[in-house]
């Protein structure tokens, strides 16, 4: 089972970030952490690193949901969407399956919201 689910686009870095963003708050999810990996990398290492962010998305109905079925399931909240810049006016977006993340739970009840939010997530990607 593969982990990800993704879309490769001929677009540039920023825009691809804008336009993610906005298809996500469309589908209901907010961006409640964003982490700009070239920065950081510069920042912290001195080193230089491609376009590479790392959106935090979350559904808070989603998330209340799942909280309340597993408290300690918000150590892999919020949903990971990442956008990198593959190089030639190529950027790829990948998001995490929710479904291959919640395997690692022995909780049952999580596979129903985990496969709504899977089928969410890929709505996200497919639409780009």
């Amino acid at each position: 089972m593969s982990y990800y689910f993704s879309k490769t686009l001929d677009s540039s870095f920023d825009a691809t970030v804008e336009h993610t963003t906005a298809v996500l708050k469309d589908a209901g999810f907010g961006i409640i952490t964003e982490i700009d990996v070239k920065e950081t990398f510069k920042e912290e290492l001195g080193i230089d690193y491609r376009n590479y962010r790392i959106l935090g998305a979350c559904n808070p109905g989603m998330a209340f949901e799942a909280l309340s079925i597993e408290d300690k399931v918000g150590t892999m909240l919020p949903c990971n969407v990442i956008v990198q810049d593959l190089g030639g006016g190529k950027v790829e977006v990948a998001a995490i399956d929710p479904v291959a993340s919640m395997s690692a739970i022995e909780n049952k009840a999580l596979r129903g919201p985990a496969e709504h939010v899977r089928t969410m997530l890929r709505g996200v990607i497919e639409s780009l």
